[in-house]
């Protein structure tokens, strides 16, 4: 039997498989192992957060690149700023939906792509306590999540598709096609990235200061490369070490082009893979984010969303491989979460109602463990607990457990806590000596995905 202790499974063994490899790289600040494995101790835990992508892109509602997909210029984009009135904004009754739905902490698009900002800037215009809305969003939504106990994080697009000093490049609403090195200092003429960059730190500058406390902050992207933009760009090594002693409790995301550093993030992003992907991360530091259709804002007429089956996988098989799942939501130009948000999330909240023991606190199982076909398993090393998740219910209501055997003490549905009944006992030379057989129920509970849970000696 593995031995626990206070710090989890996950932080006591993932932390010394992923910094394994990144000990002979250079390191940025002077923190420990022990002291990161301190720091991470809550988001290893907590596993499920809230995504919000919020803007001016709200109100095309036909997808968050809509500026960059349609090519527009800022004289285009303006009407979008002018008639941004989101009168039914409540980030009190958000905080409510995102916790009803079992998640612990969410992470908000301060500034996205297109540059403009949810709060109240001094260093630019372009803002939202300049529109209808008149008032800093960021405010509101820092102070009711907090005031539901969810943790709070911070969303910064190192992108800024409006400010002037912003280099043109590949992937700009005013890039141009198959352009030469020629063509791109031609058409970035009075363009300086260096004012851009003063810019960028202000600004999160602003937000590790004006708001209390930040629990993460998701910078958001580098594309090195030809006519792209990397940690040069941003003088990422810098704005790393200012957040870091802005926020020294901060954990921040891998995306400022840091991988030559031991510390250069917290954790790694697998963005909209699938679930089968998810494997490749385990042992890893990871969070997996994730939309409910197939656009992170607020996109009217796209119909690709998830059934609560695909949602309720993506969580358990990120749990399943040792990671996080952060879900994402893109709220309306009046401020309010689209009906099919509300209802996934809503579908969310019941099945965390009834088996959120198999999520929090939980990692991947040990070796020992193998989930039998058609289902997967979570663990959790503080209570010597193993979770089934029955993606597949056995018709005839018996389900083998290879190698079981002396490993158990009891088992229940975690819904209900009902006893299930185990056996060595099967159809004759169908059963190895160190399997069980489940005894479950033939008519299957009254939920999407059923959970047992295992207590093991």
């Amino acid at each position: 039997m593995i031995s626990t202790t206070s710090v989890s499974y996950f932080c006591s063994v993932l932390f010394l498989l992923y910094t394994a490899t990144a000990g002979a790289q250079k390191k940025i600040t002077d923190e420990t192992e022990a002291q990161k494995k301190e720091r991470m101790a809550w988001w290893a835990h907590d596993r499920f957060g809230m995504f919000i992508h919020w803007g001016l892109y709200a109100l095309p509602a036909r997808h968050e690149w809509v500026k960059q997909r349609e090519r527009m210029t800022d004289e285009q984009y303006q009407v979008y700023f002018d008639e941004f009135n989101p009168d039914l904004y409540n980030p009190k009754q958000w905080a409510k939906q995102a916790k009803k739905a079992g998640m612990k902490y969410a992470v908000i698009t301060t500034k996205h792509h297109e540059g403009f900002c949810l709060f109240d800037s001094e260093f630019t215009d372009y803002k939202s306590t300049n529109t209808k809305a008149g008032r800093d969003l960021i405010a509101e939504f820092v102070e009711a999540f907090r005031a539901e106990g969810l943790k709070v994080g911070f969303y910064y697009s190192l992108i800024d598709w409006h400010h002037p000093d912003f280099t043109i490049d590949r992937i700009h609403p005013q890039r141009i096609d198959e352009g030469s090195e020629a063509d791109y200092d031609a058409v970035n003429k009075g363009r300086d990235m260096k004012k851009y960059r003063k810019y960028l730190f202000n600004q999160v500058r602003e937000l590790l200061t004006n708001y209390g406390k930040i629990d993460i902050i998701w910078f958001d992207f580098s594309y090195p490369g030809k006519n792209g933009k990397g940690k040069d760009d941003w003088n990422s090594v810098e704005l790393l070490k200012m957040a870091r002693e802005l926020q020294p409790g901060i954990i921040v995301d891998n995306r400022l082009d840091l991988n030559d550093y031991a510390d250069g993030a917290d954790f790694e992003t697998p963005e909209q893979v699938k679930t089968e992907e998810l494997a490749k991360y385990k042992g890893k530091m990871w969070e997996t984010c994730q939309t409910f259709s197939g656009s992170w804002g607020y996109y009217r007429d796209e119909n690709t969303w998830k059934s609560q089956r695909q949602l309720l996988d993506l969580l358990i098989t990120s749990v399943a491989n040792g990671g996080n799942l952060l879900l994402n939501v893109g709220p309306t130009g009046r401020g309010e979460f689209d009906y099919r948000a509300i209802n996934a999330l809503d579908g969310l909240g019941g099945w965390m109602h009834a088996n959120s023991r198999s999520v929090y606190g939980c990692t991947f199982a040990p070796e020992d463990y193998k989930a039998p076909t058609g289902t997967k398993l979570t663990y959790n090393p503080e209570t010597n607990r193993l979770y089934l998740h029955l993606f597949e219910y056995p018709s005839s209501g018996r389900l083998v457990l290879p190698g079981y055997k002396n490993k158990i003490r009891y088992t229940q549905f975690l819904h209900d806590n009902s006893e299930i009944g185990i056996s060595a006992e099967g159809p004759s030379g169908t059963l190895k000596n160190e399997d069980l057989i489940l005894l479950l129920p033939e008519q299957k509970p009254g939920m999407e995905i059923p959970v047992v849970e295992i207590t093991l000696k």
